[in-house]
């Protein structure tokens, strides 16, 4: 196992710019012992199970927004790993959740249906957490412990802080989990988020998911630091990078950090290094930014649902006809889902200020 979290540290599983190396000793470089020992066989196929899926709904997005059906969609493709891995490392019987407009897989692994989402994407009637009246995904789910969220950026991240503030003032041992993306982290909510959130020691981590990338800006045109994480060390308190292709090794990250926390140690930020597969959403050609050597490589480098198969196969728990089962059952779930959404009525207009 890598040391404990120590603030600006980087685990050398980390993905770099170009490249992504296997878990290390991050003190002594020597090869860790493996890692997600606590992860049953069970649990590894569960979290590929919803990357598959969430890969499957979010390319039917795609297709829906293409034929004129579905609103603006940012995709979640090349974050399925660093979202599962997130996700099983908490509780959600006693953690929260403030998330942004890239998490299908996030809102699956914590119990979105897929069906819940295209309602959304369709602004169909029975659509769970706005009722179809504001923008895809927004609004507070009921069942799901997912707090509204904004399409302005990092305003989450102050919120989120909040909900630990409450959580310590409360005596509660809930942890708060915020995500956001390389671009988020430019903006001054961050900045305050992360500063309060050190000097009062409260229960959140910080959840960077960096695919590189604010829209068409360029992680070097963004910041003059290498990682992200390494900015934890300015607030007192652990900063780690990760590679977010590894879904395990992010799982033992935000599990560390989780711990931390719910210890009543404070804050930690978790820098999960991802490639964003398509681009920033449906309304962006990141053909204008990107060589076509640049996106031949990162689909190459950067897909972590052929990696984590591998993994599994590597392990004894995945075949070919596993495989491919896997994905015909969640392509026949998105299947029945989509029928069933644009089966369903649009709101009634008369019941838009109810």
């Amino acid at each position: 196992m890598a040391g404990p979290l120590k603030a600006g540290s980087r685990r050398d599983g980390a993905a770099t710019a170009r490249s992504a190396a296997p878990s290390r000793d991050a003190t002594h470089g020597r090869q860790a012992a493996p890692a997600g020992q606590d992860l049953t066989p069970a649990d590894l196929l569960q979290m590929y199970r919803t990357m598959v899926l969430s890969r499957a709904l979010d390319e039917r997005v795609y297709q829906l927004n293409r034929g004129g059906k579905a609103a603006i969609f940012g995709s979640a493709q090349g974050h399925e790993a660093a979202q599962v891995g997130c996700i099983r490392a908490t509780d959600p019987a006693r953690d929260h959740y403030l998330i942004y407009y890239r998490q299908l897989t996030a809102m699956l692994a914590l119990g979105t249906t897929p069906l819940e989402m295209l309602l959304a994407f369709l602004a169909r009637e029975g659509e769970p957490m706005s009722q179809a009246r504001q923008f895809p995904l927004h609004g507070a789910h009921p069942r799901v412990d997912l707090f509204s969220f904004s399409n302005v950026v990092a305003t989450q991240v102050p919120q989120a802080v909040g909900v630990a503030l409450a959580d310590k003032m409360r005596r509660s041992n809930a942890v708060t989990v915020v995500f956001f993306g390389d671009g988020a982290a430019s903006q001054g909510d961050t900045h305050e988020g992360m500063n309060f959130a050190g000097v009062h020691k409260l229960p959140v981590v910080f959840f960077c998911e960096n695919n590189r990338f604010a829209i068409s800006v360029p992680l070097r045109k963004q910041m003059a630091i290498e990682n992200v994480s390494a900015r934890a060390a300015g607030y007192g308190f652990p900063g780690v990078t990760v590679d977010g292709t590894d879904m395990i090794a992010v799982y033992e990250a935000v599990k560390e950090a989780v711990a931390r926390a719910r210890a009543g140690k404070g804050p930690a930020l978790v820098e999960a290094m991802v490639y964003r597969l398509l681009p920033h959403t449906t309304d962006d050609d990141h053909t204008r930014y990107l060589s076509k050597e640049e996106l031949e490589h990162m689909r190459r480098e950067g897909d972590p649902l052929p990696k984590t198969a591998r993994m599994l196969r590597e392990r004894g728990l995945l075949t070919g006809s596993d495989e491919a089962s896997v994905l015909a059952e969640a392509r026949r779930t998105v299947n029945e889902a989509t029928e069933k959404a644009e089966a369903a009525p649009f709101p009634p207009a008369g019941e838009m200020f109810k």
